[in-house]
């Protein structure tokens, strides 16, 4: 899925979104471009990034309050940063 087509899903779904996962790099609409987009009508939506970057490299495009997971993670690694940002 391309960060465009994200939004579009998002932009449809009735019910509330507890958690957005997003790569940072994906075509037509990379990850903190759709995240600015979507914080703007759910400004307290937690967001997860994974990349295959180090953070290092975009902290300034995501904010100070985004959180980062850097690829490759296994599932238990991504099941322990959900817990970490929904608790």
């Amino acid at each position: 899925m391309n960060g465009a087509s994200a939004l579009e899903v998002i932009e449809a779904h009735d019910g509330t979104i507890d958690l957005m996962v997003t790569d940072v790099i994906m075509p037509e609409m990379d990850g903190p471009t759709l995240a600015k987009e979507v914080l703007k009508t759910n400004p307290s939506l937690p967001i997860i990034f994974v990349s295959g970057y180090t953070e290092d490299r975009f902290k300034d495009e995501i904010g100070d309050n985004a959180h980062f997971l850097p690829k490759p993670f296994t599932l238990q690694l991504l099941a322990e940063k959900v817990k970490e940002v929904l608790s």
